[in-house]
Order: C-alpha cells, then sequence, then structure tokens
C-alpha cells in the first residue's frame, strides 16, 4: 500500500490532467491554423465528455475523472489568453488550496478543543462519522461483490452522491495541472525535445526532489490511525507533501520519458506505448469495463478477494493486453473507437474510421 501510494496515488490523473491541458492548447492552435472557430468546437467536444463520463461515472464505476475534466474545461477556455508568468501563479495558488483548507480546519479544531466540554464533542462527532464511514465501506463491498447490475448501480449512485464532495479537494489539483500543460504548450517545450534536453533534466531532478520528498510525506503519514476525513496535523503535512508531491513526481516521469525517448534505442522501445496514448479514451474506458466485470457481482464477483500481489499482477497484464491491441488496432484504423465516436459527435458527422490502403500497383509504371 505505501509503495502504489508514494509511486502512483495522484500521480496518473495529474499525468492525464497535464496531457489534458496540453492537448487544449494543441487543439486551439490547430483551429487557428485551419481558420476554424475554436470555442463552438471545442465546446461541443466537452458536452460530448461530459455526457460520455456521466454513463461511465453512473453505469459502470464510480471513480469516473472525465465527468470532472470536462467540467473544468469549460473553466480553461477562460485561461486561452493568460501569459505564461500568470499561469505559474494560478498553479501555485490552485495546489494551495486544499492545504489551506485543511490548516484552517486543524486551527479551528484546535481552537474549538481549547474550551471546556468542547473537545469531547468533537471527537464523539469524529468517532460517529468515522462509523458511518466504516459502515457505508461495508455496505459497499457487499453490494459490489455480491450484487447484480440494478443493486451495483443503486449503489453506485449512492456512492457518487456522498464522494460529491470530494471533488473540492480534487479539482484544484487537476485544473493545475491543466494550466501546468498549457505553460508547457506556451512555452513551445515539445517543439524541439533536443534543444529542451537541459531543461528536462532540472525538470527530472527537481521533479525526483520535491516529489520523493512530498510523497515520503503523504505515504507515511496517512494511514489508518489518521484517515483524510478527520483533520489533524498529520493530515495537513500529508496533504501538502500531496499537493506538490503528486505533481512534481508526474512531471518527473514525464521528463524521463522525454530524455528516454531522445535516445535511437529507446525510441523503438517506446513506440508501442505511444498508440496506448492515441487510444486513452478507449483504454481507460475498457480498464473499467474490465476491471468491473472481473471484480463486480455480475461478473466474476472476485470485489475484495484479491490480494496485494496478484492485484497488481492483475494490473499489468490488463495493461499489457491493451498495448497488444492498441497497436493491432491502430494498425487497421485511425482512431480508437470511443476516439472516433468522440470524434464525430464533435465534428455532427461520421469521420472516416478505416485507413485507406494504397494497392501496391499504384505508381508502377
Amino acid at each position: 500500500v505505501w509503495v502504489v501510494r508514494f509511486l502512483a496515488e495522484g500521480k496518473f490523473y495529474s499525468l492525464f490532467s497535464f496531457l489534458f491541458g496540453l492537448g487544449f492548447a494543441l487543439q486551439m492552435a490547430r483551429a487557428t491554423e485551419k481558420g476554424i472557430r475554436f470555442i463552438p468546437l471545442y465546446l461541443r467536444r466537452l458536452l460530448v465528455l461530459l455526457g460520455i463520463g456521466l454513463l461511465h461515472a453512473y453505469l459502470i464505476w464510480v471513480g469516473d475523472i472525465l465527468t470532472l475534466y470536462a467540467l473544468l474545461g469549460f473553466v480553461l477556455i477562460l485561461f486561452r489568453k493568460t501569459s505564461p508568468h500568470a499561469l505559474v501563479r494560478w498553479v501555485i495558488v490552485l495546489l494551495l488550496i486544499p492545504v489551506l483548507f485543511y490548516a484552517f480546519a486543524v486551527g479551528m479544531i484546535a481552537l474549538g478543543s481549547a474550551q471546556p466540554g468542547i473537545a469531547e464533542q468533537i471527537w464523539r462527532d469524529f468517532e460517529a462519522q468515522r462509523q458511518a464511514y466504516l459502515a457505508d465501506i461495508q455496505r459497499a463491498y457487499a453490494v459490489y461483490a455480491n450484487g447484480g447490475f440494478v443493486e451495483i448501480t443503486v449503489q453506485r449512485v449512492y456512492d457518487l452522491n456522498s464522494m460529491a464532495f470530494t471533488s473540492f479537494f480534487l479539482a484544484p489539483s487537476v485544473f493545475a495541472m491543466f494550466l501546468v500543460g498549457l505553460w508547457f504548450a506556451r512555452k513551445k517545450v515539445f517543439e524541439d525535445l533536443e534543444g529542451n534536453q537541459p531543461f528536462f533534466h532540472r525538470l527530472l531532478v527537481w521533479g525526483l526532489i520535491i516529489g520523493v520528498t512530498g510523497n515520503i510525506a503523504f505515504a507515511s503519514l496517512i494511514g489508518p490511525d489518521s484517515p483524510r476525513y478527520i483533520p489533524s496535523l498529520k493530515v495537513l503535512v500529508a496533504t501538502l507533501g500531496q499537493s506538490f508531491g503528486a505533481p512534481s513526481l508526474s512531471l518527473c516521469y514525464v521528463a524521463a520519458l522525454v530524455l528516454l525517448s531522445c535516445r535511437p534505442a529507446w525510441q523503438q522501445r517506446l513506440a508501442p506505448l505511444a498508440q496506448v496514448g492515441r487510444m486513452a479514451l478507449t483504454n481507460y474506458l475498457g480498464q473499467s469495463v474490465i476491471c468491473t466485470l472481473i471484480f463486480y457481482g455480475y461478473g466474476l464477483g472476485l470485489f475484495g478477494q484479491v490480494g496485494k500481489a496478484a492485484g497488481l499482477m492483475l494490473a499489468v497484464a490488463i495493461y499489457a493486453a491493451q498495448v497488444w491491441f492498441s497497436n493491432w488496432w491502430l494498425k487497421r484504423f485511425q482512431y480508437g473507437p470511443m476516439e472516433w465516436l468522440w470524434r464525430s459527435l464533435t465534428y455532427l458527422q461520421w469521420q472516416p474510421m478505416r485507413k485507406s490502403v494504397v494497392s501496391p500497383m499504384i505508381g508502377r509504371k
């Protein structure tokens, strides 16, 4: 659990948020080059993503991130002309929001606990909250493991309503990484990878220093004795560590991959992963479908029965299968299935799917 928190938790949605912001800037630039009105096109794109996200959240998996991405995408439009310096300031402010919230909560609890008789009431309330939380978890475990599709869908709706407040903490860090991706695009960092290698070396080093420090604090301080829903000094330090450590480590991953891709020997090794990225939406939704069919009651019903080591092996196997499938599919088609649907609905016309096959006789005399 510690290793997963240190290396993975919060890093990959940060990475995808970064790519979302970068993609926003690239789409805006392409629309300008082609003389296309960007805002109406992007609004349709976000509305389609919102629809896909809501269907995913309510019918497949409660942990959907697409809905939040789509909603924050509407806000991102307001930042399309923001200068790089202003973007950096916004990123810092956004990353500080959860930290300041927890600091305020810890301060208020400390202030209240200093009053006679108040401390006991505060901790009785926290204990009642903890018991309600544990009861919710036990009920959810039972339904997801044994329920049919209708029962599980009802549970998903309940869980989504319960988790709505969680978005308050997640949204600032997601939007901050949107702006980091936009900053990278504004600075044209990816347009000259060879020339920008010194920048990526610095990003690797500082991302590693801040990321390792922050995530050691986060992974070590969050646990059963210090749950996140009860404000405490431990949780405050852990939140500070994750707020800056998770984005830093995700950017360290970006820098490492870029520097490896600049080496000819690694270009061929990393090439298959590029196709997975081209089908990111299909693979994201595919993982949800595969895993719910493995774990939920209307599938194999293995919810809560797979150990940590087996779970890790299963994750690696699913990803390896998706690498193979993405490469197989994109040899034959221009887009992944969901990317094709998303693009078609955005442009309000069916897009060509199959790759055109050029006859070997063409060009011969």
